[in-house]
């Protein structure tokens, strides 16, 4: 049934439990792959470098060790698992990267790390089940 899932990781609890529920669903459904997505802000221009530079070193240092969590929390599935790092807006990153690879289904927490910003602007997760074309699930 959801043969392509993507999951969207930003390090936080239930970002790292929705990797779990997303490698079990994976081996349940038999899944052909699953794509393991990390956003994190884009680096604004006027930083100039060496300044821009080490902030876009930082958010990839960082990436990477919230993908190796993830992968872990993950463990073994039946198809094949691909990671990504992406800068942008989070909510409209995992829209449009789900719709670039025909996904299934998004897998994603309720709560990430940018809480302030979410009661303000409206959380990432409530965005993307709102503008997705495909099922979104939503965990906690």
């Amino acid at each position: 049934m959801f043969e392509k899932i993507l999951l969207a990781v930003d390090g936080s609890e239930h970002a790292l439990h929705a990797a779990a529920i997303a490698g079990n669903l994976a081996r349940s459904e038999g899944s052909g792959s699953l794509r393991v997505v990390f956003v994190y802000e884009a680096v604004p221009e006027y930083l100039g470098e060496p300044n821009a530079q080490a902030l876009i070193d930082a958010h990839l240092k960082r990436a990477e060790a919230v993908l190796a969590q993830a992968l872990k929390r993950i463990g073994e599935i039946p198809g094949s698992v691909e990671t990504e790092m992406l800068a942008g807006s989070p909510a409209e990153i995992i829209l449009a990267s789900a719709s670039a690879e025909g996904s299934d289904l998004i897998v994603m927490g309720s709560r990430g790390l940018g809480r302030l910003s979410g009661l303000l602007l409206g959380s990432h997760s409530q965005k993307v089940v709102s503008h997705a074309t495909c099922p979104v699930l939503i965990v906690r």
